[in-house]
């Protein structure tokens, strides 16, 4: 018995060396003569047949050999199966080009077609999971002439995913697009998970992350695109790819659906409550504070996308079903309630932008007594911002958020109280109240660290400039090189150095010595920390420059190199302090300026820009028709 384990052995490990390792098809075409079973003999730990892993290595002619050479007596044993559940035809249809193996297998064994492995996944639905469209068409060729209940089960899996949901799922937009044109049924089914299509396509925002990041960066990225390598440029295509097929079986999908108008009633569950007596819901306690993110099954896709931030899907059923702006979920909230509890301030804007709309919806007060203002006090347990930045930063744009929402809101609902009590304010800041404590560490540990190296700066330059490069003279006390231009550029950077340090280290003590008031976290300290920072930046940048004077005097009057050297070594810190600050100066300082600037123009663009551009156009309408006036006799 161990004798025959052991011959098994080695002609399994010589199979796998010829056909995995060496790809030696010869040689795999002669074992396989020699053993029972010929090519459908097990010869992995998996339960793999010779096909199985010649399929899996896409070795087309190698397969195509194997099936012809297969003996008829074993036919029956086509339909074997790995631990997976996987037939041939399973490896088969996860490459487009084995059509010519399918087709000859479904000759030899027409049942592998309807088989499925342990996830009750057909041939047909794994070419779907897969994205291969073209064996995907074989397969479903092969149905063509099935009526519908008999076609359904090639199309599911055992937990109710169809061949829709999983391309979906697996981002193969394309494809997907044509299953839904093709098996129009399919659409509004829903998973295990009880999802249908659009909802799992309203869960996939990096889909249509490539457009977002285009929009603002646009000509910088068409430069990357030339500059970039071959391999770079591929994948920019097909990102560019991608966004198209993933908007367009979008809008397919948005206007094929209605699930928005299974809403709750506009009526409000709750009037204005200004007090804090009376009776309230114990239950219910938790849920003022902080709520889970479990998305419930009855969500629309409006609603989907509105969480996840997927704005290219939330335009397109506003667009094409403008009313469905009113949806009412089953807590009583509508689009407004998500989008400031999950924070998608695209969405937000893009909301009330309809003037109209937006007066029935700011009005609303969602079951658990909840206003729009209290959803900024209301934060996810997953809650994670896009960007990593200090909790300082973060606590601002909280309160930037109560302060944006603040301003749309009816004046008598601003000390509404909701089931647990709280008022908007009061929520926000309970809400907050560990962040706070939190970025004041961060506040006073970062202006702590930022105010020592202010010190260090001001002292090298207060010294600088008693130690004037070359010396003075002996006779009349005037510095040697003072009529050399790099001993201007010298003195001139060392004073502002020595005066941006100093500017730096007050506006820091000032951040010290705040009592660090809510309020405060939302302009002030932010500001000063701002300040700080380009003090600090400019007075590093100036003493480098002071340093570089500084050799190149020395270079111009043949100093040691010993000392030049000392020099240069002596700003290598202040380059590390540079390189490792900067990403947070970019933060704090570049960016709000940048936001702040887009704000303005976006301000000023509407009122006065377009104007002049309907003034242009309006002059050129009237030229054009004095000149064809004149011309007519």
């Amino acid at each position: 018995m161990e004798d025959t384990h052991d011959t098994k052995r080695k002609i399994n490990a010589m199979l796998y060396d010829a056909l995995m390792i060496k790809q030696d098809e010869q040689k795999v075409i002669e074992l396989c003569r020699k053993v029972p079973d010929h090519a459908l003999f097990i010869f992995t730990i998996q339960d793999d047949t010779v096909l199985h892993m010649a399929t899996y290595t896409e070795k087309g002619s190698l397969v195509l050999k194997l099936l012809d050479e297969l003996p008829d007596q074993y036919l029956d044993k086509m339909t074997r199966q790995n631990q997976a559940g996987n037939t041939i035809l399973h490896e088969t249809a996860t490459s487009n080009h084995a059509l010519p193996i399918a087709e000859k297998m479904l000759k030899k064994a027409p049942g592998l077609l309807g088989m499925r492995n342990n996830n009750g996944e057909t041939a047909l639905l794994r070419a779907a999971r897969y994205g291969k469209a073209h064996i995907f068409n074989f397969l479903a060729g092969r149905l063509s002439g099935y009526d519908y209940a008999t076609k359904l089960p090639f199309l599911h899996r055992n937990d109710k995913t169809n061949i829709l949901h999983i391309s979906i799922l697996a981002l193969h937009f394309d494809l997907a697009l044509q299953i839904a044109n093709d098996y129009k049924y399919l659409i509004g089914e829903q998973d295990a998970d009880g999802m249908t299509g659009l909802q799992l396509l309203a869960c996939t925002p990096d889909a249509f992350k490539r457009k977002r990041a285009k929009g603002v960066l646009k000509k910088l990225v068409n430069c990357v695109e030339y500059c970039c390598s071959v391999t770079q440029r591929e994948e920019i295509q097909t990102e560019k790819r991608q966004y198209a097929s993933a908007m367009e079986l979008a809008q397919f999908l948005v206007r094929r659906d209605t699930s928005w108008e299974q809403t709750k009633s506009i009526q409000d569950q709750s009037r204005p409550k200004i007090h804090k007596y009376g009776s309230t819901n114990p239950s219910s306690t938790e849920k003022g504070l902080v709520e889970n993110s479990a998305m419930s099954n009855a969500e629309t896709p409006l609603f989907l996308a509105t969480k996840s931030g997927c704005i290219e899907i939330v335009k397109e059923i506003l667009n094409v079903y403008p009313q469905a702006v009113e949806h009412i979920d089953d807590e009583g909230r509508n689009i407004l309630h998500v989008a400031i509890k999950y924070r998608q301030l695209e969405i937000f804007e893009l909301v009330m932008e309809m003037e109209v709309p937006t007066r029935r919806l700011v009005r609303k007060i969602d079951n658990n007594g909840n206003t729009l203002l209290h959803m900024v006090g209301i934060k996810r347990k997953d809650y994670v911002p896009e960007k990593m930045i200090g909790p300082a930063l973060l606590l601002q744009e909280e309160l930037l958020w109560f302060e944006r929402v603040q301003k749309v809101m009816i004046s008598h609902f601003l000390n509404h109280r909701n089931s647990t009590g709280f008022t908007p304010e009061g929520l926000f800041d309970t809400a907050n109240n560990e962040l706070r404590a939190t970025s004041k560490q961060w506040l006073i540990h970062t202006s702590e660290g930022c105010s020592v190296v202010a010190v260090l700066i001001a002292t090298v330059a207060f010294a600088a400039a008693y130690t004037v490069p070359g010396g003075a003279n002996e006779n009349t006390g005037y510095p040697v090189l003072m009529n050399h231009p790099f001993f201007v550029a010298f003195t001139i950077s060392d004073v502002l150095s020595l005066t941006f340090s100093l500017a730096a280290v007050v506006t820091f003590l000032s951040i010290l010595t705040s009592p660090f008031r809510l309020v405060d976290f939302k302009h002030a300290l932010p500001n000063k920390l701002v300040m700080g920072f380009t003090f600090l930046f400019l007075s590093v940048c100036l003493m480098m420059v002071a340093f570089a004077a500084t050799i190149l005097l020395m270079i111009k009057n043949k100093e040691s190199w010993a000392k030049i050297l000392l020099y240069t070594c002596s700003f290598v810190p202040v380059g590390i302090f540079a390189i490792s600050y900067f990403p947070l100066y970019v933060t704090t300082a570049i960016e709000r300026a940048c936001k702040y600037l887009w704000n303005k123009i976006r301000q000023l663009t509407p009122k006065s820009f377009v104007a002049l551009l309907n003034n242009i156009f309006c002059l050129s309408k009237s030229f054009k028709g004095q000149t064809g006036s004149s011309s007519i006799p």
